[in-house]
């Protein structure tokens, strides 16, 4: 068996259903909500569903090799062809759709939500590797939209001149330095990356969609210097900014120590740090997600999105 045959089977064991070169796999809170319990921080902070958001991306390669994330990203990833929009939108709709038949028997299952979930109203392009290096993504997220459905798309920014053609629903931008030395410490880039990162952060303050800044911090690795991260952000002007905590999960448990996981008081405490700093509000949290809201108030953070409340 080769290196990609194994890289397959354990996304395989792990949920993911692999569509072309990219893949969908349902989170836990899709699973929560079906069964008629909480929903994610989308839900609460911007209107999003999560038993009708679907989870994907359109390739599973990766630019960076980042401490805290704890997608299987080690091992080598299939090398499969992208695959034209519409195919691969077919193919993450029917991998969500076979997901949701195995919720249809069980008594635990809400009724209603499970009806919703099978019309989903969201695609969250954030599930593992970097979006835009996938050569169709224009044309997917434009697809996205015909369909009728909102998107999240999340970058890590290395590809400015891909990202200032794009119009998903939100934008956001993962930000997990202030400076170079940190970010090359951090994220472990391929190659030098840094420059393209402040020029899609200054491309962001004109971008014509939503915009959010997306910052995970780890106990020991990056959560500092809130005044320096401000100075940066401050330049890309976003809508919002997300502050959330590092989690102590799947791969990442060899690269950082548990007691990197900050708890939810520290991460208010650094999100009323860098807000201040910004001169942005904190207007939302989530403690059980560890994750921290600031908003401009230039803009409504919800999109009306919420369907059934039945618990």
């Amino acid at each position: 068996m080769d290196s990609q045959d194994q890289a397959r089977q354990t996304l395989t064991r792990q949920g993911y259903h692999l569509v072309g070169s990219g893949a969908v796999k349902p989170c836990l809170w899709l699973n929560r909500s079906l069964r008629g319990g909480d929903q994610c921080y989308k839900h609460h902070f911007y209107g999003i569903s999560s038993h009708r958001c679907v989870q994907m991306t359109p390739t599973l390669e990766c630019n960076h090799l980042c401490l805290h994330c704890w997608r299987p990203i080690d091992d080598p990833v299939p090398g499969n062809e992208p695959m034209e929009p519409a195919a691969l939108l077919d193919g993450i709709l029917q991998g969500q759709s076979k997901f949701l038949s195995g919720y249809g028997g069980a008594k635990t299952t809400s009724v209603n939500r499970l009806a919703e979930a099978r019309k989903p109203r969201h695609v969250a392009i954030s599930l593992m590797g970097e979006p835009t290096l996938y050569p169709y993504l224009k044309e997917f997220i434009e697809l996205i939209g015909k369909r009728g459905l909102t998107s999240f798309l999340v970058s890590n920014g290395t590809n400015p001149d891909v990202l200032d053609d794009l119009r998903p629903t939100q934008l956001y931008l993962s930000l997990n330095a202030p400076d170079e030395d940190m970010y090359r410490r951090v994220c472990q880039p391929t190659t030098d990356l840094w420059p393209k990162i402040l020029e899609s952060l200054g491309l962001l303050s004109e971008h014509k969609c939503r915009s959010v800044v997306r910052m995970t911090v780890a106990r020991g690795l990056n959560m500092e210097r809130p005044e320096d991260f401000a100075r940066i952000i401050r330049a890309a002007e976003p809508d919002f900014v997300e502050v959330k905590a590092y989690m102590h999960l799947g791969r990442s448990r060899k690269r950082l120590e548990r007691k990197a996981m900050p708890d939810h008081s520290e991460v208010l405490g650094y999100a009323r740090a860098l807000g201040k700093a910004l001169g942005y509000e904190l207007e939302a949290e989530v403690p059980l997600s560890r994750v921290a809201l600031l908003s401009s108030g230039r803009i409504p953070r919800s999109l009306g999105l919420q369907e059934s409340q039945e618990l």
